[in-house]
């Protein structure tokens, strides 16, 4: 974390604390059998600040970085590794 706070997530980019807050809301939500779709939506009306809005286009990448979000806590949980 910079002295900003500004969290550096290992090269995706660097993340503010809500929009790490927004990031850990959707994957959330997909742990509970939520699509993408839904997910975003979800976070969306939780932190309305950070709300994605993707297009079309975009979803097949939205959902394939939020799962590999979901499945790397689960990873971390089991491991019993705490996140900063």
């Amino acid at each position: 974390m910079t002295s900003d706070g500004v969290v550096n997530d290992g090269g995706v980019g660097d993340r503010s604390p809500g929009e790490t807050d927004y990031d850990n809301a959707v994957a959330a939500f997909l742990t509970t059998g939520m699509d993408i779709k839904r997910a975003i939506a979800s976070a969306n009306q939780k932190y309305p600040e950070e709300a994605l809005k993707p297009g079309a286009d975009d979803w097949d990448d939205m959902a394939a970085r939020y799962h590999y979000l979901a499945q790397h806590k689960v990873i971390l949980a089991r491991l019993g590794i705490k996140e900063p």
